[in-house]
């Protein structure tokens, strides 16, 4: 995520929910995009790392748990840059100028100088970072698949023109025994029924008893899903995309939550905004006054109570609405309460972790250091085919 300073609900219910549960499913690493924050803000740095820091904070408040996903600053491992840079050697120019986020980021941002390499090449840093943790999938919105796609693009491409592992068979067998004596025996079984006699039912189970696997590393998988079939490890994995839930989180105005509209409601919103900004939003412009019968579609309010109201209520609001039988300020109740009560909790914490700067910063720095030694790993292998692994 861009380090854009707090975060407001929409962030919540759109990307940080979804990360609290994934990181729970598998292995994650969450990390604060400081570099891609210069494709746009190269003119005024100085924003960028209070905004670092105010972001962790909520992602911490949030729930996101450093004990249990690895988050970190991707400035902190200078081998995205490098990576960045030789992925940079084999990805055609046509490849980034066809981005469809390209040309809109431009129309929407005339106001900034984006005629520069940076701005043009950070869907490859951002095909860099993925492909750096040999990540088997990465969670996106429907708007950035493109960009998950063109990953998988050049990391064929890059498998293409660099081949696959030295040493591949012996990687693939000190592979099999880390699976485990009945697992490794099975695996064992399974590739030769279907190396020496095609048994595709082999093949499939094979396939599904590694994906299955939870004691060897991404890597060791991918190496023994080409090991099954005769072929060899792929420096980088094609990764997937993960779909994120869309957002159903609207703004104060009805539109997508969003600072540039002006219409969010932070995570360390003080409750006396909240209740503020809540009872001064617009309602369906036909009910002028108390007894005008109204229509709760027409109204930002009812997406609200979308998002936080049980069935009892919304039949309330239904009723109420049309029948003028409560009034705007009445129906703005219920989820003003809601409101408060989710981002209680979320505040706690978030005091509890700005009172403690140094105890952000650490947790920065461990992830850093973790993520590094994966970064390291996979640099090694890619020097190695590219002929810079120099003894």
């Amino acid at each position: 995520m861009r380090p854009t300073g707090k975060l407001h609900l929409g962030h919540y219910h759109g990307v940080l929910k979804n990360w609290v549960k994934l990181q729970h499913e598998y292995e994650c690493f969450f990390f604060v995009a400081d570099w891609h924050a210069l494709t746009t803000t190269y003119d005024d740095p100085s924003v960028i790392e209070q905004s670092v820091w105010d972001m962790v904070i909520d992602w911490l408040a949030a729930g996101v748990n450093p004990g249990s996903a690895t988050l970190f600053l991707q400035s902190k491992v200078p081998e995205h840059a490098e990576l960045h840079l030789l992925l940079s050697m084999i990805t055609p120019l046509g490849w980034l100028e066809r981005v469809p986020t390209y040309k809109d980021q431009q129309e929407k941002l005339k106001d900034k100088d984006l005629a520069t390499y940076g701005f043009l090449g950070y869907p490859l840093l951002q095909s860099a970072d993925i492909l750096l943790y040999r990540a088997g999938h990465v969670p996106v919105g429907a708007d950035q698949v493109s960009h998950v796609e063109i990953t998988r693009e050049i990391a064929r491409r890059f498998n293409y023109k660099f081949g696959r592992e030295p040493g591949f068979e012996e990687n693939a067998q000190a592979a099999v025994k880390k699976m485990g004596k009945k697992a490794a025996k099975l695996y064992t079984n399974l590739r030769k029924r279907y190396t020496e006699e095609g048994d595709g039912e082999a093949l499939a189970t094979a396939q599904a008893l590694l994906k299955e696997q939870q004691n060897i590393t991404l890597g060791d998988k991918e190496r023994l899903m080409g090991y099954l079939e005769g072929g060899g490890k792929v420096i980088l994995p094609e990764p997937q995309a993960l779909l994120t839930p869309e957002s159903k989180m609207p703004g104060l105005d009805g539109q997508k939550m969003s600072k540039s509209y002006g219409n969010t409601i932070s995570l360390r919103e003080h409750p006396d905004d909240v209740e503020k900004k809540i009872r001064t939003m617009r309602t369906d412009p036909a009910r002028v006054r108390r007894d005008d019968p109204g229509e709760p579609e027409n109204c930002p309010v009812w997406q609200l109570h979308e998002v936080y109201s049980n069935d009892e209520v919304k039949d309330w609001v239904q009723k109420g609405c049309r029948n003028a039988g409560i009034g705007c300020i009445e129906c703005k109740g219920p989820v003003t309460d809601a409101i408060k009560a989710e981002l209680i909790p979320i505040q706690e914490r978030a005091e509890h972790f700005e009172n403690n700067p140094d105890l952000v910063k650490t947790v920065i720095q461990e992830g850093s250091e973790k993520a590094r030694d994966a970064a390291r790993d996979t640099m090694e292998d890619v020097r190695h085919v590219m002929g810079l692994s120099y003894r």
